[in-house]
């Protein structure tokens, strides 16, 4: 454990666990002097606590310590694939404003990463927290899981300044989850809830050209009459 002392009457305390955890605590004091002796008194402790664990780390912490599975995605990739009987709390939402800079920044995004990449537009929810807890306490034990993991790690920021100290994230999020570690839900693999767009059918137009051009080739090489009349010389 490693401390570091403030100069006022609060120390800070850094501490790691088994689970990769890493928990900063910080204890205050309040003093007086009586007959010349300082007295202080303990009256404050905040211990904030994040675990960042693997798949099977993760479902250990289902299974025996009780852990709520909280999917932080937007929308369009919770409905592909997601953790059977898990609470979804989007972090981010469809962003349909209507500004002027908005329409700008949606029609962009929406010819260039959702045309290629299948992302949505979307904005902070500002009902994130407030969501939370309509259906947690705060001494709840929740798993926050995105696809890649970095929502789920700015979602964890967000609850522990709201006061929720029992927090887990799955490290790299449900990308890397191999099939059949969790009872999923939708038309895909968790791992694969992420890919939309044109990207998706990249390699099958790949596969197809590279297909007809060999066809091609193997068609001019051994039938080069037919060949020629079909393709004559300019």
């Amino acid at each position: 454990m490693a401390g570091i002392v403030s100069p006022g009457p609060t120390a800070l305390y850094f501490t790691s666990s088994n689970l990769g955890a890493r928990r900063l605590k910080a204890v205050s004091w309040s003093g007086k002097s009586v007959s010349g002796n300082v007295l202080r008194r303990r009256n404050l402790r905040i211990a904030a606590e994040v675990k960042f664990v693997n798949a099977e780390e993760a479902k250990k912490l289902i299974a025996a310590e009780g852990y709520k599975v909280v999917d932080v995605r937007d929308k369009t990739q919770f409905e592909r694939a997601h953790i059977k009987s898990c609470h979804h709390i989007p972090l981010f939402i469809f962003n349909e404003d209507n500004d002027l800079g908005t329409i700008i920044k949606r029609t962009v995004h929406n010819n260039f990463s959702g045309l290629f990449f299948g992302l949505p537009f979307t904005k902070l929810n500002p009902e994130f927290v407030k969501a939370v807890r309509n259906e947690f306490s705060q001494d709840s034990k929740l798993l926050l899981v995105c696809q890649e993991g970095l929502r789920s790690a700015a979602a964890a920021s967000r609850l522990e300044e709201a006061g929720y100290d029992n927090i887990a994230c799955v490290t790299s999020g449900l990308q890397s989850v191999k099939p059949g570690t969790f009872e999923s839900v939708g038309s895909t693999e968790l791992q694969n809830a992420g890919k939309a767009g044109l990207i998706t059918i990249q390699g099958k137009i790949s596969a197809v050209l590279g297909t007809v051009l060999v066809c091609a080739l193997l068609f001019i090489t051994f039938f080069p009459d037919q060949a020629e009349k079909l393709f004559p010389p300019s």
